[in-house]
């Protein structure tokens, strides 16, 4: 038998000499194109569920591995591919459930990319390209340490493992809940890893502890049964635009907080980031202010915040001298960690209704709801998780909140209501996630491959009742 000392220092070795072809396998999964949003080509989600498979299959670990989808509720169609793979505990041993996603966001507008989005490019000690972040790294990383495992162990070990590689995380999660319905057997664990968030910064762990919330949805704004012409009406018929300009702007004060009432705040203590940071890592050019009250990262982790995310208006190439009949938006809401995303949304309608000029008339539509989360920071679990970041990445590990929005644990929290829940990441500030020229740092994903295959093999040393 080694001692616990030898199998880390195998754990380590082999996890850092598996670093090559786990970058090679993550570059090959790049050059998939598998965005899940209506109108992509769905062969390209398939495809790359067929690809993830395979290299799940390849790692000789698990005793099923399957390409499985759900149905959407309410609709009869089939959600986008997910990967599941299954390995029994022994002896004791608990189950961890690993978590990422393999289908990707649009690319935008491909003019703003240095490099090919669907090739990818290292550069700066960077490697670019749509998914080398969020969240095909975060596969990547999931099989990396579990190759690490086995090379460092053997294929005996007693740990259990269930891999849930979801095709539509970025398209809304829309089967999430039917599919862990499904196959809440397979997925059953003491332990779930997510890996879908980010790090304090690129030589920082971190393990996120709280999530804001989100709503979204579509507001058509009408005041004319037909376009009229702006001449000969200007000035005594309100156009579409004109009232929804003027409603916009009643959701935000002077400040650019959010002026709803009825969305509540999270009273927490948040850690010192400094406007210069933000700055950097939000690409806030000097000269424009930041918005809101309060110490920077409350605003982000325990505020509300309201974002237009998209308007359908004529274009400043179809400009003509027309009064607007109808303008639609949609609005993107985060909503602060204690607050229910559908009591958000009815505080954010009752106000716009109110606030409706010149008795416009208003559409709700499309609308879409995450709740907000926080993470149980009591469990041995989390105690495991930041000595093997420490140990990973040589510095202590940070909690974290995050302004953006998981909506799904709160699916993982109520289907296995018993599990411990661990949100991680292998993004750092720069990986312009969503973005143009998004990026993976590459020492943050060595750190964090080590971070994982250590804490594999301390859960594997570990009997699930103790």
């Amino acid at each position: 038998m080694t001692s616990d000392l030898s199998r880390q220092d195998a754990v380590r070795e082999a996890a850092a000499s598996g670093i090559p072809s786990a970058l090679a396998d993550l570059g090959t999964l790049v050059r998939i194109p598998s965005v899940a949003f209506p109108g992509f080509d769905p062969a390209e989600v398939q495809r790359s569920a067929e690809a993830v498979a395979g290299l799940v299959r390849d790692t000789g670990l698990f005793e099923t591995v399957e390409i499985r989808s759900a149905v959407i509720p309410g609709t009869g169609e089939q959600g986008s591919p997910a990967v599941v793979a299954t390995r029994a505990a022994r002896n004791g041993r608990p189950t961890i459930l690993l978590y990422a996603h393999h289908d990707v966001q649009p690319v935008g507008d491909e003019l703003l990319w240095e490099s090919s989005p669907f090739e990818p490019t290292v550069r700066g000690g960077r490697l670019y390209g749509r998914g080398a972040a969020d969240d095909k790294a975060g596969i990547m990383a999931h099989l990396a340490a579990l190759r690490a495992l086995k090379e460092a162990l053997g294929d005996d070990f007693d740990l259990g493992v269930a891999l849930f590689f979801e095709g539509e995380e970025e398209a809304g999660s829309r089967s999430f809940a039917q599919f862990l319905s499904d196959n809440a057997d397979a997925l059953r664990a003491d332990v779930i890893v997510v890996a879908d968030s980010g790090n304090w910064d690129a030589k920082t762990p971190a393990l996120t502890v709280s999530l804001r919330g989100n709503t979204r949805f579509t507001l058509r704004v009408r005041t004319l049964e037909h376009a009229s012409h702006s001449g000969m009406f200007g000035g005594a018929v309100p156009d579409a635009m004109m009232a929804t300009v003027k409603l916009l702007a009643t959701l935000w004060d002077d400040d650019g907080a959010v002026a709803v009432a009825g969305l509540t705040e999270r009273d927490a203590d948040t850690p010192p980031y400094s406007e210069e940071t933000l700055r950097d890592e939000a690409g806030l050019p000097q000269g424009v202010s930041p918005v809101g009250r309060g110490t920077i990262l409350s605003r982000i982790w325990n505020k509300p915040s309201i974002t237009v995310t998209g308007i359908d208006a004529p274009t400043v190439v179809n400009a003509s001298n027309t009064l607007s009949p109808e303008i639609a938006v949609v609005i993107s809401a985060r909503i602060a960690p204690g607050q229910s995303a559908r009591d958000a949304y009815a505080a954010i309608e009752a106000h716009l209704r109110a606030h409706a000029p010149f008795g416009a008339r208003l559409e709700f539509s499309d609308q879409d709801f995450g709740d907000a989360f926080l993470v149980d920071t009591s469990g041995w679990a989390v105690e495991a998780a930041r000595e093997a970041l420490r140990e990973g990445y040589g510095v202590e590990s940070v909690d974290i909140g995050v302004g953006g929005s998981i909506p799904f644990i709160a699916d993982l929290v109520r289907e296995f209501p018993g599990a411990q829940i661990l949100v991680t990441g292998v993004e750092d500030p720069h990986a312009k996630a969503h973005s143009p020229n998004e990026s993976l740092h590459l020492e943050t994903f060595r750190n964090a491959v080590l971070a994982e295959a250590l804490l594999l093999e301390k859960l594997d040393a570990r009997t699930s009742q103790a």
